[in-house]
């Protein structure tokens, strides 16, 4: 596996529905205004960084799954804590991307919420199935679509419109503090992407890790400054949308806005095979012995927990995936310091 293709596996864990749609980029750092630009910069640090030794450490151990990382590096009992919330918070977001397959067909055409969520549930399990090099090849063809996309929504936009730079209000975003805001982002998509970036060393060579970490990070970096623009041309409207990104593609053109939701949705596979496959891949490595029959039953719990809503699966896990992402940027640093890794 090249360098491009461990960056493109990186993007397209984090390049989930809430990156293509605007919404984190919104909450992260469109919010904060011109100080949200020196938090994008922060979390493209973050994601640079703590990927590269998040992948040394993986390298280091031969680890199959995200687990002995995260306990070589935090330790047994902290190892544990964290392992546990990113275990059931890939899942969790496995069930999320389920959902909200279902609730963006039933809005933008109208099909059941149920038809949707199955027909997500059906091919990501399918992909998870073929296996890593199954995954990884599936992601590191859409991740390229995805982007350029985006950047083409971004630029289009941009270039129409002006942008209101004076555009600030900190009180809406989820975390206040601009620099705490670039932190929390970067962690929480940090840990959410170790689950797949540790199994994709062994698909690569020591030399070609540390520039598909930065690569992936700078690359991720670009895209949410183009969909932070592209909001910065459509406030306050774009602010008080569910899907920002979209409202800019409808503006463009109705052909456009029906493109960019078929991008929304491979956003959300990529993101949903990402989860099912570390979530499995955690398990069979905890002891599990059938992959493939742990997978179809997670697959269908997924698909079940998806009935609950994408609203409230977000609304109960994000935030303790956040604390965690926190303890496990802290045990990488000081692993690092120690010169373990």
């Amino acid at each position: 596996m090249t360098s491009s293709t461990l960056a493109a596996v990186y993007i397209g864990t984090v390049i989930g529905a809430g990156f293509a749609s605007g919404q984190e980029v919104l909450q992260f750092f469109t919010f904060h205004g011109l100080r949200g630009l020196g938090a994008l910069a922060v979390a493209t640090g973050v994601l640079g960084f703590f990927a590269y030794l998040v992948v040394r450490a993986g390298c280091r151990l031969g680890a199959a799954s995200h687990g002995p990382v995260l306990h070589y590096v935090a330790g047994p009992l902290l190892g544990r804590l964290i392992d546990g919330v990113l275990t059931f918070f890939l899942f969790g977001g496995t069930a999320a991307m389920f959902a909200g397959t279902g609730a963006t067909l039933e809005q933008e055409y109208g099909l059941a919420y149920e038809f949707g969520l199955a027909a997500m549930a059906l091919l990501v399990l399918g992909t998870v199935l073929a296996g890593l090099r199954g995954v990884v090849r599936a992601v590191g063809l859409i991740v390229p679509v995805l982007l350029v996309a985006v950047l083409g929504v971004s630029l289009a936009t941009v270039v129409s419109a002006p942008l209101d730079l004076g555009y600030a209000e900190p009180q809406a975003a989820p975390v206040r503090n601009w620099l705490l805001s670039g932190l929390a982002y970067g962690s929480y998509n940090l840990i959410i992407a170790a689950s797949v970036l540790v199994p994709a060393v062994s698909l690569t060579t020591r030399r070609r890790l540390g520039p598909g970490a930065f690569a992936g990070a700078l690359a991720l970096g670009l895209g949410a400054l183009a969909v932070n623009l592209t909001i910065l041309a459509g406030v306050p409207e774009a602010a008080r949308a569910e899907v920002p990104m979209l409202l800019a593609a409808a503006r463009l053109s109705p052909l456009i806005a029906a493109g960019y939701t078929a991008i929304l949705l491979a956003a959300i596979y990529t993101t949903a095979v990402s989860c099912l496959f570390g979530f499995v891949n955690r398990l069979v490595g905890a002891g599990w012995r059938r992959f493939d029959v742990l997978a179809v039953i997670a697959a269908l719990a997924a698909a079940v927990a998806g009935r609950i809503g994408f609203s409230a699966i977000v609304a109960t896990l994000y935030p303790a995936i956040g604390y965690a992402g926190f303890l496990f940027l802290g045990s990488l640093a000081v692993a690092y310091a120690r010169g373990r890794i």
